[in-house]
């Protein structure tokens, strides 16, 4: 799959490896996949109070993913942060 983060600079697209190309964006609850690494967590500031964001790196393609846990928001959950 490929995600196109730039729509207006082509060099800015991004492959994935297909277990990260089924990782459903922001929704939360959704599955990562195997591959993935976690990484730091830290607390972030929202209207709902502080939350959880968890750093993921993926093993296979080395997209690093975030994911947050947010009880308040079900459309938080999984973001790409780089390829």
């Amino acid at each position: 799959m490929t995600i196109d983060m730039n729509r207006t600079d082509p060099s800015k697209t991004m492959a994935f490896c297909e277990p990260c190309s089924g990782i459903q964006l922001n929704w939360r609850r959704a599955p990562g996949h195997a591959e993935l690494v976690q990484g730091a967590n830290r607390k972030e500031p929202r209207d709902s109070g502080p939350v959880t964001v968890t750093r993921y790196r993926c093993d296979r393609c080395g997209s690093t993913w975030d994911y947050e846990n947010n009880k308040a928001n079900q459309r938080a959950g999984w973001s790409v942060v780089t390829r």
